[in-house]
């Protein structure tokens, strides 16, 4: 498959998995867990977090976000993903009416934090400092589970 016909396919996948890619919010445990920003040894992990408390207020697109292929879920304002990964680089895709998107290279045992902004159906990606990415979350967010493959997603 020649890479535009598999953007093409990535860009009809996520128009239909935005109507269905939501993902439930996880316990008050693991989202207790999470926010002690613990580095596995095995895994580099990436935070990523909208903390656009105005567009909680009004109606606003849902951003899918992906890791390379995989999807993790539907975004939110004022929510976040933890997502564990292989060392190695990484692409941040966001589908909303854009494709923003951020390569991260990751270590093992690191942490990394990634702001989302999505505005205007425009999603902006934003590599913070781990003390800005550790204060913002715990001011605003809430942890969703990551979409599994396999588990259906939540029907909105």
């Amino acid at each position: 498959m020649q890479a535009w016909q598999w953007r093409l396919l990535m860009l009809a996948a996520a128009t239909w998995l935005a109507g269905c890619a939501s993902v439930p919010q996880a316990t008050a445990e693991r989202d207790a867990e999470a926010k002690q920003f613990i580095a596995r040894p095995d895994a580099a992990t990436i935070y990523v977090y909208r903390d656009d408390f105005a567009a909680k207020e009004q109606f606003t697109d849902d951003t899918v976000l992906y890791v390379g292929r995989r999807l993790i879920g539907a975004t939110l304002p004022t929510t976040f993903f933890r997502i564990d990964v292989q060392a190695g680089e990484h692409l941040l895709l966001g589908y909303a009416y854009d494709q923003g998107s951020l390569k991260v290279d990751t270590r093992l045992g690191e942490i990394y934090f990634v702001s989302l902004q999505s505005t205007g159906g425009t999603s902006r990606f934003t590599l913070v400092k781990p003390e800005t990415g550790k204060r913002d979350i715990l001011r605003c967010c809430a942890l969703l589970e990551n979409w599994a493959p396999g588990k259906q997603p939540l029907l909105r």
